[in-house]
């Protein structure tokens, strides 16, 4: 089994929406996070003075289900972020309400290590796909020494286990089903039984699996073309997805299939995409097989607990 990772995380105000920082046993990175309207008092603390990367994050208007994103580096990241407060005409950035700071704690982290980390936190970033990245192109990474590229790849896998902690999903790995992932002996997710749901009225297919607690839909799942349901906020999600390509028409039929896996974070946005109008995928999702649903899988998966007296 795999080992456990013990997360350091601390109310610097003591409040759950303020300032956070965070950070992993005998890892020297520190990471914090505030709200933009914090950021005055974020300022104030010593990190702000470091070299370092810091992450922008705001909403998505035209996609609700997923944010923006903008990854920088600067010697001073509190200068910098000055600078991204201010309005847009004087060069400022507007989109974002949450920023992330990742610095070292010893202070080791120098110019070529923080190009290198925004440099390859952008192309992961590109490549999970899992937010808007509004980065204009991804810089070239610094050539470092072989023994700092080490330390810099250890360094970037500790901030995509911490990230995700603090509710940031954007540099995590998407989970893939292969069979050569089945037969490794390293850790494995925790995958559930292969869901499916069937619309015989509409001639539509489509499965999924949840891993390690994102529902996903597989490559080759049947959806609706047209939202039918009245005005929900998974109506854009609908229309976000065929948008980004990743609902796209079918040959020889009316409804769409999915290009790719894809996260949803319930069963009942999934079933809502596929059926074009709101449902309850907790029923709706059923073990391929037999006929259980999820909601009665999941119900099974609890353990017996002794009776109240």
């Amino acid at each position: 089994m795999s080992n456990g990772k013990s997360i350091r995380m601390f109310l610097a105000d003591g409040t759950p929406g303020g300032i956070i920082t965070a950070e992993i046993m005998n890892w020297t990175g520190h990471v914090v996070t505030a709200p933009r309207s914090r950021l005055a008092d974020l300022l104030r603390r010593p990190e702000l003075v470091r070299t370092g990367v810091y992450i922008l994050i705001g909403d998505d208007t035209e996609n609700i289900d997923r944010s923006l994103i903008y990854i920088g580096e600067s010697d001073n990241v509190g200068t910098r972020l000055t600078r991204h407060a201010c309005e847009e005409d004087n060069g400022g950035k507007d989109f974002w309400n949450r920023v992330v700071v990742i610095t070292s704690k010893d202070s080791n982290l120098t110019k070529g290590h923080v190009w290198h980390l925004e440099s390859k936190m952008v192309e992961i970033a590109t490549a999970e796909a899992r937010v808007g990245l509004i980065n204009r192109r991804a810089p070239e990474p610094c050539a470092l020494p072989e023994a700092d590229c080490a330390d810099m790849a250890f360094f970037i896998d500790q901030v995509r286990i911490i990230l995700p902690v603090l509710g940031f999903d954007f540099l995590r790995e998407r989970n893939v089903i292969t069979a050569a992932r089945a037969n490794q002996i390293t850790p494995q997710p925790t995958i559930s039984p292969r869901f499916e749901l069937n619309s015989p009225r509409h001639s539509i297919r489509a499965e999924a699996q949840e891993i390690d607690g994102e529902f996903i839909v597989l490559c080759g799942s049947q959806a609706r073309a047209q939202w039918t349901g009245g005005a929900h906020t998974y109506q854009t999600l609908h229309q976000g997805l065929i948008r980004d390509n990743k609902l796209i028409p079918h040959p020889g039929s009316d409804h769409l299939t999915f290009n790719e896996d894809t996260i949803f974070n319930s069963p009942s946005a999934a079933s809502a995409v596929i059926l074009g109008r709101p449902d309850n995928g907790r029923k709706t999702w059923t073990i391929a097989g037999s006929g259980q649903s999820y909601a009665a899988w999941q119900e099974s998966q609890m353990p017996t607990l002794p009776a109240e007296e």
